[in-house]
């Protein structure tokens, strides 16, 4: 599915890489989990890539974490995805009450770790429903997503390149 999201932005920008890169970061399935190793293995320069993911993938950001809570609630009101949504409250609230006091921390690590299903659209429907403020929020997705574009770009920077990058 990210090659062919890939391959229409391709053909739709055509060589125009870095905007690639900047709008494919903001998709949910591409991320910068699959942009950073792309503009770096398109031999761009690999600091330009992450940054251009990491903006990209923040576009989102402030629209997500304003608007998860009013999506649910609009689902709620849906009789078979009320009781999808209750379930999946319950479950996040028993264990938002395990993490109080380190529920920023954790939100951060999950936002950061560069594995699918983590990243700025699911932490951001986490900390929605974790009642975070929306200050405290997108101070959590901006710094895991500042880890995970650094700790992939140094990854695949040394992939490509090799110690000789450094």
């Amino acid at each position: 599915m990210g090659d062919q999201i890939i391959s229409f932005l391709e053909s739709f920008f055509g060589n125009a890489r870095a905007l690639i890169i900047l709008i494919a970061s903001a998709i949910p399935i591409t991320e910068q989990r699959a942009t950073i190793p792309l503009g770096i293995f398109w031999d761009m320069n690999p600091w330009l890539v992450g940054s251009l993911a990491f903006t990209g993938s923040l576009l989102p950001a402030p629209l997500l974490l304003l608007l998860y809570t009013k999506i649910l609630a609009l689902l709620a009101r849906i009789s078979w995805l009320n009781r999808l949504t209750r379930f999946i409250d319950e479950k996040i609230q028993k264990k938002a009450r395990q993490f109080e006091k380190s529920s920023e921390a954790a939100l951060i690590v999950f936002i950061a770790i560069p594995l699918p299903g983590t990243g700025i659209w699911t932490g951001s429907m986490v900390a929605s429903l974790l009642g975070f403020s929306f200050r405290k929020s997108l101070l959590c997705v901006v710094l895991g997503a500042l880890i995970s574009a650094v700790v992939l770009t140094l990854a695949f920077s040394l992939i490509r390149y090799g110690v000789s990058f450094f």
